[in-house]
């Protein structure tokens, strides 16, 4: 099954091919109140979905953070909305992530500094500037059976997207430029 509009790195074999499987945005503010509402109501407005609200793990007495409360609001966009925004937040950090960003399972994550450096988004004074975190997980037909609720079982780690396939999708298919770190000192 092929999902429309969905960039796929194609491989030899059709249960080897790569795809994007969701996108979560997440903007972390800290506190809950009004700052949060307005981090709330911009997520709405850049993704087009209704965002959630995330709670604190701990206290934090030094930054008057209590346990439970809201401080953070995240979307998970998977399909068409996904990939949408995906070009538009890499077009904020000019197509460039870097390697670090990546890890072992073939997911990536990256960080724009300020929403408005998103193509087609205006300054609010009402709103502000909030900087928010994407993070987005590859895979590869045959995922479902770890998500599933019946006879849910492991991904094989051969079936795993590796690091390098990663890199080699950003590359090939979605036209990222990866900054290799640099080793030594």
């Amino acid at each position: 099954m092929r999902m429309k509009g969905v960039p796929v790195m194609e491989a030899g074999h059709l249960m080897r091919r790569i795809f994007i499987g969701k996108v979560v945005v997440n903007i972390g503010v800290g506190e809950s109140g009004e700052r949060l509402a307005k981090a709330a109501k911009l997520l709405e407005e850049l993704t087009g979905q209704k965002p959630s609200l995330r709670r604190a793990r701990r206290s934090i007495k030094e930054f008057g953070v209590k346990k439970g409360e809201n401080i953070a609001v995240m979307v998970t966009l998977r399909g068409e909305k996904a990939i949408n925004f995906l070009k538009r937040a890499l077009a904020a950090v000019d197509y460039k992530i870097n390697e670090r960003s990546i890890d072992k399972h073939g997911n990536f994550a990256f960080g724009v500094k300020e929403h408005i450096l998103l193509p087609g988004v205006k300054y609010d004074p009402e709103v502000g500037i909030f900087g928010f975190d994407v993070i987005v997980a590859l895979e590869r037909p045959g995922y479902r059976i770890a998500r599933r609720r019946r006879k849910r079982s492991k991904i094989g780690y051969r079936h795993r997207v590796t690091r390098e396939e990663t890199i080699a999708y950003l590359e090939k298919v979605l036209g990222v430029q990866v900054i290799r770190a640099k080793r030594g000192g």
